[in-house]
């Protein structure tokens, strides 16, 4: 049935073709709000679902692109297993293809890797309506550029997700998270010092008024982190990762522009007006601010990182920052390449591409 549907959905792709109609990949719309939005026909994949195969010795799953993520997380979870970036969902329709295609990663990020960093190879349909396979089911790469990492974080943008293999990491034994009330210097020292130790950290944020480390790992090795931390425990720490990462809690609860700046970890505190919410140890700020676009922007930039425009409220400008004219040049090529009559979700990354 699904093998069907794909010569269904690469029919569909070839008359767009023919047709010079742009197309708007459609899954489970968890995550619309994100990007610029594409004035396209919208092509619904959301039925091309289902494992196709998982073995959990060999830490690898392939499935459609589909999929619901939160299904696949529940098949890993009962075979003692997990998607170690922690990609957030935005909703109960969030599928295993368009989390790849936003290329968005949880609280994990800085310990654990990105969601490209596990993603082993993708089956895709091009801009010319070719069904195209790229990577596999091993880390090891050897054919030269990695097409199938490109994907993530496209938006779409190159071409339409059939298939993804993934490599996967068994839950750790023991979890805990410990809190301590400081001040955002400190808060930034301390994360960047515990990060730089050989601890089982795998969590660290700070909202505003507290500073929470968690640690993941063997009960042994996190006991004895925590001596060594010495803040006191948070209790079940699982519901307040959760409202994090779904972005629920309760500094996300606000119609003011939401701002994602990615920075170096250890960068002193930023001057844009605003509300701060720190993660993955500084190098993810989100901010809440009405500040315009360009001073955040400029600010950001001085700084050495770059704003997205995560949650847009009232304001009208581009949701990335854009690139520098080499690595947009960069951009324009790869899009010629997978997409050369601009069908798949044009506009929906920059405008004009």
């Amino acid at each position: 049935m699904n093998q069907n549907l794909s010569k269904q959905l690469q029919q569909q792709v070839l008359s767009a073709i023919e047709a010079n109609q742009p197309l708007q990949i459609q899954g489970g719309s968890s995550k619309n709000f994100l990007g610029r939005a594409a004035n396209a026909t919208p092509l619904e994949v959301s039925g091309h679902r289902g494992i196709i195969s998982y073995d959990p010795v060999e830490l690898v799953i392939t499935a459609r692109a589909g999929t619901p993520l939160r299904k696949l997380e529940q098949i890993l979870a009962d075979a003692g297993q997990m998607l170690p970036f922690e990609p957030p969902h935005f909703g109960l329709n969030a599928t295993l293809g368009g989390t790849i295609a936003c290329g968005l990663s949880g609280p994990s990020r800085s310990f654990c890797g990105s969601a490209r960093d596990y993603v082993l190879g993708v089956k895709l349909i091009n801009g010319r309506g070719e069904i195209l396979n790229f990577g596999g089911q091993v880390m090891k790469n050897v054919a030269g550029y990695d097409c199938s990492r490109l994907m993530a974080g496209a938006m779409g943008t190159l071409g339409l997700l059939l298939e993804i293999s993934l490599k996967v990491l068994p839950r750790q034994a023991a979890e805990i998270t410990l809190v301590n009330k400081t001040s955002l210097p400190q808060a930034l020292e301390t994360m960047n010092h515990w990060a730089g130790k050989s601890l089982p950290l795998n969590a660290a944020c700070y909202d505003g008024e507290n500073l929470y480390l968690r640690l993941s790992g063997a009960k042994t090795a996190v006991k004895s982190a925590h001596q060594l931390i010495g803040y006191k425990l948070y209790g079940n720490g699982n519901p307040f990762w959760q409202t994090v990462k779904e972005h629920q809690h309760p500094f996300f609860q606000s119609k003011l522009p939401l701002w994602r700046l990615s920075l170096p970890a250890g960068m002193a505190d930023i001057n844009i007006p605003g509300t701060w919410f720190i993660d993955w140890c500084g190098a993810q700020r989100w901010l809440l601010s009405d500040s315009a676009p360009e001073l955040v922007r400029k600010q950001t930039q001085a700084s050495g990182g770059h704003a997205t425009l995560f949650r847009r409220g009232p304001v009208d400008c581009e949701t990335f920052q854009l690139p520098a004219d080499g690595i947009m040049q960069l951009h324009r090529r790869l899009k010629q390449a997978f997409d050369p009559a601009g069908i798949f979700n044009p506009g929906r990354l920059y405008a004009g591409l």
